[in-house]
């Protein structure tokens, strides 16, 4: 029994161990079955089916054992997470592992939970006491982790909790967990706003922070909970303004926007009209002050408080930072806080902007378009980094030619025209319409070249694209409510091309037009009509209200022809689909055909229809967006965003500044301790150096030493971001010394002046000294006649500050070693003599970042094709076609500069030679007669300032003595730029200063260029269109002959006569002496003392100006 027991036991297990295999077995095929079955449905099987059999794995794996695949797991989830995915179905399995002992996979759990924790609430919750004992931990990312999980939790019953959890972070020995602690307040607040009071005592403590990490997090925290609460930044703005360049740049935008809302209620206003911030004003002040005061009587400029001051000098280097969200926000900052003299810092920063993507293009954009409305001047040097570009988006096209049409002035009209020629012509419609637009704006703003645009505009009316045709005649309808009495031609023209256009708006126009003006063109106004009731029924809604209007306005002014047809269009219009037609008609019917219902309304019935209409104004569409903040939401979308805090007015009386004053050391003396405010009193300095003239050498020469490194290394720093790309090194070396004329003379903005003074130093190497008592001896670091010393101190001073505050630059002054203080006549007119040449062009042409000159562009040499771009060039270097003749009309007009009674004796003369010049071929060549009438010798005259800052004069040298009833004749040369602005500059004598200006007529501009009959006719067929410009003259009987026209328009313009084979044709060419633009002038005599007068040029401000004078000379016996 017992070994047949056993057997049968055996068998069992045999049995038992034979079925395990097979099931095994068939487990395993199974297996691989499915896997296959997969692998070719895969297409089938949902996305959400392999997510879920994803999640399964990572469950398993999240609920393991083992450390490794936990870690490996949680790396997966938080990649899903990375990619979009959703990973909420493993909440649970992560939840669990919140309380494990591996940091690497607690920190993969907290990233997730700060994700999750606000969706799945009541999970997290049986968790919160987990993460109370993490905010323990030693570790400061799992406490700062668990911080932000905890505020995630968005359940009103832990608000405690929040609440002690923030109170102790904030108090953390880690920067990261006060700055998670900061982030939590924002989160709690929103939660509960009643918890405030709380809040804003830890936002106080947080506020004293000193550390950077901080700083951008609490500020965030303070403008979203208890943004009115100004009290708080009082004690914390110094601190914040200089920690500003260390924080993270998340942080520097928030707090520039912060701070610009708090200067603006605790300083005064830089722009009122006593805030006289000019370089003469200026130089008057701190002058006056460092002759002790002499006159005290005078009344004192704006003084800027130094905290305005120093949150503007600690701002301006972030202009070079590569964010470009904080250059945008000390862009704005400057714009509602400096005063207007120093807002052109910002101009350079914003335009290299202008390379990143199409996204920071635009914002940048829109707000240098509001930006140029206000002050031109700005963006005008870099007019070429507007120009379109054919890769540019529309949308970006669009707000470059915005920014174009704001920048258009008199000088600059000629270049801009020839660009939006060209945009006329892209295939991008909605760009080419937006340019017709802006030609139109240019038209209504410039006097000068409506004319111009007006017949450029009728050009395109046969274009055969229908988008420009349409904007123009909408463009020109608009142009000629301006002067519509001297362009019935232009309307008659528009009649007859009304059957080729097709655009509705564009046949509403020409059927306004016709309404208008019926008067004018009385024949063509019925056959219009006539037409348009044929189509009436086929027309769009615009189209049949405007052919009702004209048919009444006919009806009234020309009944015999047009009675019937006004007749039948008001029937057609009566039982029109759309409603407005219909009561249009009703309403025009009982207006214009007199019954009984009719009433008394029949008599005023021409009055209201023909009564005069006031001429449309073209605005930009920017004009009222400046009443937004520069770089907000609501001044980019041009309304009120939610959330969006006003500027408020700058106050009357600025507030107590005592209230920022703290008990530690200011920082900013550690920044500048040669400018700091703890200095002794000016009147005990001024007594020191009297006294002891030894002590103050020694002091000069031991600061000279050491400011002169410092600032030769930190004013190359400066320069390096927003400079380095078109400064040599040769010039970057002289930055030391160049930036010291603008530290001792006015509060120039740095940036600005040192790329002017570098300016000025190559140019006064070519050009001959005008004072007289300079001499080769001096070095490059002394050239101002200023000693070292004073130089270095200044430079220093300037670059590790950037622009002093009033005061500093009162001390600095004071400080100038004995050079200074004895040389004083020669500081005051010196430095002017170097400023003589600030308007040189830069040799290297570095596209956008190279500024143009102010007035007219040296590209307007370039013409309108490419073919005369290339003949132009080789024209304008062969010098016999540039053959100057001499005047043949008589002695020159001598104009007065200066009278004798207002120049104390001092009397100036001046004429046009109409030579060459000398000195530059750009440059007018000026005569001027210098007497003096006094009864004493006059000493040292010379040229000092001149406005603008950039007119590139070049100066006589300096006349050492003149003797009473004596005269002298000097030699100037100007660069008007092609412009009749006039060159305003002081006449200095060693007392002295008189302010002068010489203003040139339109035809001293010119340059006489010789050529043939056949060359004339070839180059004038090249400059038609926009740059011709012609009139009928009505000439003086004594004027017809050939000798008595070219003596007149030789008088009134230099130029050259070409000789013509018709006694009833005359001609003749010249080149403006900046640019090199070709100017020719036709005079076609007719009938009965009348004329026509030509000028084709690119010039067309010019051009108008010039045929001005030329009727008047002609009319004239």
């Amino acid at each position: 029994m017992d070994v047949g027991f056993s057997l049968r036991s055996e068998a069992a297990g045999a049995m038992r161990t034979a079925l395990m295999s097979a099931e095994n077995l068939q487990l395993t095929l199974k297996t691989e079955l499915s896997q296959e079955e997969q692998a070719l449905t895969r297409t089938k099987s949902s996305p959400k089916e392999t997510l879920k059999a994803g999640n399964e794995d990572l469950k398993e794996m999240l609920e393991s054992n083992k450390e490794s695949l936990k870690l490996e797991a949680m790396k997966r989830v938080v990649g899903l997470i990375a990619k979009g995915k959703n990973a909420s179905e493993l909440f649970p399995a992560v939840v669990k592992n919140v309380a494990s002992k591996n940091i690497e996979l607690k920190k993969l759990v907290y990233v997730y939970l700060v994700r999750y924790a606000e969706e799945q609430q009541d999970l997290a919750l049986l968790s919160i006491s987990t993460f109370q004992r993490a905010l323990k931990e030693p570790n400061q990312f799992i406490r700062a982790s668990a911080l932000r999980v905890l505020s995630s939790i968005r359940v009103s019953i832990i608000v405690p909790i929040m609440m002690l959890a923030i109170k102790e972070a904030a108090a953390d020995l880690s920067p990261y967990v006060r700055k998670t602690s900061a982030h939590a307040i924002q989160k709690l607040y929103s939660l509960d706003p009643d918890q405030k009071e709380q809040l804003i005592e830890v936002i106080e403590k947080l506020l004293k922070d000193k550390s950077t990490l901080v700083a951008g997090s609490v500020v965030v925290a303070f403008e979203e909970v208890c943004p009115d609460r100004i009290d708080l930044i009082h004690k914390n703005y110094r601190k914040l303004c200089n920690l500003l360049v260390d924080v993270e740049e998340w942080g520097q935008v928030v707090i520039i926007s912060m701070l610009t809302r708090y200067a603006r209620t605790q300083f005064t206003s830089p722009w009122k009209e006593g805030a006289m911030f000019d370089e003469n004003n200026e130089k008057a002040f701190y002058e006056s002050d460092s002759e002790e005061k002499k006159d005290q009587t005078e009344a004192k400029p704006y003084i800027m408080d130094p905290d305005h001051r120093l949150l503007l000098r600690n701002t301006k280097p972030l202009l070079q930072s590569r964010n470009t969200a904080v250059v945008m926000s000390v862009a704005q900052l400057y714009w509602h806080l400096a005063p207007k003299h120093e807002v052109n810092i910002v101009t350079k920063s914003l335009v290299r902007l202008l390379r990143s993507h199409r996204e920071v293009q635009y914002i940048v954009l829109q707000n240098i378009a509001t930006m140029s409305i206000q002050r031109k001047g700005m963006f005008e040097p870099f007019m070429k980094s507007f120009y379109v570009r054919s890769t540019d988006a529309t949308h970006i096209k669009t707000l470059k030619l915005e920014i174009l049409t704001n920048l258009a002035n008199e000088a600059n009209i000629s270049t801009i025209l020839r660009e939006f020629q060209t945009y006329v012509k892209s295939q991008d419609k909605a760009f080419a319409a937006a340019t017709i637009q802006a030609i139109g704006r240019c038209a209504t703003n410039i006097s000068e070249v409506t004319d111009t645009c007006l017949s450029g505009l009728v050009l395109l009316l046969s274009n055969r694209d229908e988008t420009v045709v349409a904007e123009s005649v909408v463009v020109i309808k608009k142009l000629l409510q301006t002067q519509p009495t001297q362009h019935s031609e232009i309307i008659k023209h528009m009649a007859k091309l009304f059957d080729n256009i097709t655009v509705s708006m564009a046949r509403a126009s020409i059927l306004w037009l016709m309404g208008e003006y019926c008067e004018r063109v009385p024949k063509i106004a019925p056959d219009v009509l006539r037409k348009m009731a044929k189509t009436f029924t086929a027309e769009e809604d615009i189209v049949k209200l405007q052919t009702v209007n004209l048919a009444a306005k006919l009806y009234l002014t020309n009944s015999k022809q047009t009675k019937l047809l006004t007749q039948y269009i008001l029937n057609l219009g009566k039982y029109d689909q759309s409603y407005d037609i219909r009561d249009r008609t009703r309403f025009i019917r009982q207006l214009i055909v007199p019954n009984e219902k009719s009433g008394a309304l029949n008599k005023y019935a021409r009055r209201i229809l023909l009564a005069p209409k006031p001429a449309p104004v073209l605005e930009s569409a920017f004009k009222d967006r400046d009443r937004f903040q520069l770089g907000t939401l609501s001044h980019s979308i041009n309304s009120k965003a939610t959330g969006y805090q006003e500027l408020s007015d700058w106050p009357a009386v600025a507030p107590d500044q005592s209230v920022r004053n703290v008990e530690v050391i200011e920082p900013v003396q550690e920044w500048a301790p040669s400018v700091g405010k703890t200095k002794k009193p000016k009147s005990t300095e001024k007594k020191f150096y009297s006294d002891d003239e030894e002590e103050k050498k020694k002091e000069g020469s031991e600061s000279s030493e050491g400011s002169s490194s410092s600032s030769s290394s930190s004013s190359s720093s400066e320069e390096s971001g927003s400079e380095s790309e078109e400064q040599s090194s040769d010039e970057s070396d002289k930055t030391s010394s160049d930036s010291g004329k603008s530290s001792s003379g006015s509060e120039k903005s740095s940036s600005e002046s040192e790329s002017e003074q570098k300016k000025k130093k190559k140019k006064t190497k070519k050009a001959p000294q005008k004072n007289g008592k300079t001499t080769a001896a001096f070095s490059d670091s002394d050239e101002n006649g200023n000693g070292p010393v004073a130089r270095d101190g200044s430079s220093s001073a300037e670059s590790s500050s950037g622009s002093e505050s009033d005061s500093e630059d009162e001390d600095s002054d004071s400080d100038a070693p004995p050079t200074q203080q004895k040389k004083k006549s020669d500081v005051k007119s010196k430095p002017k003599v170097e400023g003589k040449s600030k308007k040189e062009v830069s040799l290297l042409d570095l596209d956008d970042f190279s500024p143009a000159p102010l007035n007219a562009p040296k590209s307007s040499v370039v013409s309108s094709s490419l073919l005369s771009d290339l003949e132009g060039l080789s024209l304008s270097n062969i010098s016999s076609t540039m053959q100057v003749t001499t005047p043949a009309f008589g002695p020159v007009k001598t104009y007065e500069l200066l009278h004798h009674m207002t120049g104390k004796g001092l009397s100036a003369k001046y004429h046009f030679p109409r030579q060459p010049c000398l000195y530059q071929p750009s440059m007018v060549a000026v005569q001027v007669i210098l007497t003096n009438g006094s009864d004493h010798s006059l000493e040292e005259i010379h040229i000092g300032d001149r406005s603008p800052a950039s007119l590139n004069i070049h100066c006589f040298n300096t006349i050492e003595r003149l003797e009473p009833e004596a005269s002298v004749t000097v030699s100037m040369g100007i660069d008007f730029s092609d412009s009749t602005q006039a060159a305003n500059f002081q006449l200095c004598t060693k007392e002295d200063q008189f302010s002068v200006s010489i203003q040139p007529a339109v035809g001293e501009l010119l340059m006489p260029s010789t050529m043939t009959e056949q060359d004339f006719s070839k180059e004038q067929g090249k400059l038609l269109g926009m740059n011709e410009t012609s009139a009928t003259v009505t000439m003086a009987t004594a004027n017809t002959s050939s000798l008595t026209v070219n003596k007149q328009v030789l008088s009134v313009a230099n130029v050259g006569v070409v000789s013509s084979g018709q006694n009833i044709l005359h001609r003749f060419a010249g080149r403006t002496v900046s640019s090199g633009a070709l100017v020719l002038v036709s005079l076609e005599l007719k009938e009965s003392s009348a004329a026509l007068l030509t000028i084709n040029t690119e010039k067309s401000v010019m051009a108008s100006m010039l045929l001005r004078d030329l009727k008047q000379a002609l009319a004239l016996a």
